[in-house]
């Protein structure tokens, strides 16, 4: 070959390798580029995908807290469950909270959890109206207690004939069913009705029997059997006075129309609040001490079954205390109250807050000053455990506060004796003639008591004294218990005055659990000063005797409370 052709083709692939390079090169940095820029777009979108996850996993653990587990989780598992903070610790714990629940653990099928998500589908597919079916009553109790073991339903009420326990007759009610559950952990055999007055399909939970009768308010109408002989009248009938011991035998009156039965059935599906004040509860949590708003405060304790105790918490602040302002032409004053209930391991046994407004003429606030307003809240707690009370009380008008804790020992009422309550010395004490709410204040039973906190009586005003015993003996001719009740006042260890009942007049109320006695003390011949009232109760049936007592003091002063 001719060298200048060498050193053409020389030439030629130097110069084809230069090219070839530099597009290699060139290539090589785009594609850095292009990593670099899918490298980005990928670390976006994994960005977005995480923050959509972890935003979709929050509304899952908050569906799941509000709505799937709403019946089932305690207020334990509650508190431990809003504590944690990762997602793996929440899922964690949902997965334990479910094995925890797991019937058999053998099996790889969790029967319990398939129930209950069985159940809530049964319940928004057959019980919905314009509320979800799983936020209805008949929706809460088939989630929480399954299904009825029998069921009466009448979808279009109309004419109806009364049972016997009902007063017979017949009359036009409402739409309503019936069920029927055997067995229902903590109340045994159960019977609840569901009531549809608006005809919309907005079934609740009633509180008695008489609520469907759609002519109970129209004269005339619907008359039981009792009414149209003219031995009653409608007022008679226990939806408005369950007390009315008289005429217990024109209704055969049983165990599910007792005040306090139906107060029990209630507490199945009663659930807390949300907290309106949380700055009180903060008070608690920092265990602070001190009292610039001071109150007075009374726990009581009346038996509501073999498990379960009703607990009214009573405190009165006076007027004097708090701050008035003007407001719509009154002079008020705003008072918020907090309360937690813990065992002696600091678990929550109860939790509430709430407020109340007390309100005068600006030419009556003077008057007003000189009262007391009283508040009460009634709990259920267990028998046989001891707790305590954190109670606080603040004037929203001026931020004062008042702090109070103290010990709550609920006590066992067993069966085997006669037993008595705590004895209310009260102020009022007035039998209610319509149903009472389940939330209405000062109400044991069929009976508005409010209890004197100071228990401070104005002299020649009567003491009004309530007092329930238990286990006591029917006699069988008259139905009723055979009580001598004797009503002694002391002072100073000495009689001053007795007062004995042989004939029951004191008797308000009686069913298979409870007698409810009532007596006026006259306060007439008393004058100013501290005394005892001791009331004992021999059943002479059973020959047994129960005492219960408490002191009290007579002003010559008036005190009034609002």
């Amino acid at each position: 070959m001719p060298p200048h052709s060498e050193r053409k083709l020389s030439y030629l692939f130097t110069r084809t390798y230069n090219r070839n390079a530099m597009i290699s090169r060139l290539s090589f940095i785009l594609l850095i580029i292009l990593s670099v820029n899918a490298t980005a777009q990928t670390q976006s979108q994994q960005d977005k995908l995480k923050a959509l996850k972890q935003e979709e996993s929050t509304d899952y653990f908050k569906e799941w807290l509000d709505e799937d587990a709403l019946y089932l989780i305690t207020d334990e598992e509650r508190a431990v469950f809003s504590k944690l903070t990762a997602a793996e610790e929440k899922e964690q714990f949902i997965e334990q909270f479910w094995q925890r629940r797991d019937p058999d653990i053998r099996t790889a099928v969790n029967e319990f959890k398939e129930e209950h998500y069985r159940r809530i589908a049964y319940a928004n597919e057959w019980y919905k109206s314009a509320t979800p079916g799983w936020k209805t009553d008949r929706g809460r109790i088939y989630i929480i207690h399954g299904p009825p073991d029998q069921v009466e339903r009448h979808p279009a009420g109309g004419p109806y004939v009364r049972p016997p326990e009902e007063g017979g007759g017949t009359t036009t009610v409402y739409p309503f069913e019936k069920w029927w559950y055997r067995h229902m952990e903590g109340l045994g055999a159960v019977e609840l009705e569901f009531v549809d007055p608006s005809s919309t399909g907005e079934y609740r939970l009633a509180l008695n029997p008489y609520e469907k009768d759609a002519m109970k308010y129209v004269p005339g109408a619907g008359l039981t059997d009792s009414e149209l002989r003219g031995d009653t009248t409608k007022a008679d009938r226990p939806y408005y006075f369950p007390g009315n011991y008289e005429n217990r035998l024109n209704y055969y009156l049983g165990s599910e129309n007792d005040p306090f039965r139906q107060w029990e059935k209630f507490v199945v599906s009663q659930k807390p609040r949300p907290i309106k004040y949380p700055d009180l509860k903060e008070v608690v949590n920092v265990n602070i001490s001190y009292a610039n708003l001071p109150f007075k405060i009374r726990a009581d304790y009346f038996r509501l079954n073999d498990e379960q105790v009703i607990v009214p918490i009573t405190v009165e602040v006076s007027n004097s205390q708090l701050s008035f302002k003007p407001e719509e032409g009154s002079q008020s004053a705003k008072v918020a109250f907090y309360g937690i209930v813990t065992s002696l391991a600091n678990r929550v046994a109860a939790e509430f807050d709430d407020d109340m407004v007390s309100s005068f003429p600006a030419e009556k606030l003077e008057q007003g000053l000189r009262m007391g307003s009283i508040y009460q809240k009634v709990l259920l707690l267990n028998t046989g455990t001891r707790y305590k009370l954190d109670f606080i009380v603040k004037d929203l008008n001026s931020g004062k506060m008042g702090v109070v804790r103290q010990g709550l020992v609920p006590p066992k009422f067993g069966k085997a004796k006669l037993l008595a309550s705590s004895l209310l010395l009260a102020d009022v004490i007035v039998p209610l003639t319509d149903a009472a709410e389940m939330e209405q204040r000062f109400v044991l039973g069929n009976v508005k008591v409010r209890p004197s906190v100071d228990k401070a009586f104005v002299q020649k005003n009567p003491v009004g004294l309530y007092l329930q015993v238990y286990n006591a003996a029917v006699d069988q001719a008259t139905t009723a218990p055979l009580l001598r009740v004797s009503y002694q006042v002391l002072r100073d260890g000495k009689t001053i005055s007795q007062m004995v009942d042989e004939t029951g007049e004191s008797l308000q109320y009686f069913s298979g659990q409870r007698a409810v006695l009532i007596r006026a003390l006259s306060t007439a011949d008393l004058e100013p000063g501290r005394y005892q009232i001791r009331v004992e109760v021999q059943d002479k049936v059973l020959g047994q005797v129960v005492t219960a007592s408490d002191e009290f003091q007579i002003l010559a002063r008036e005190v009034t409370r609002n």
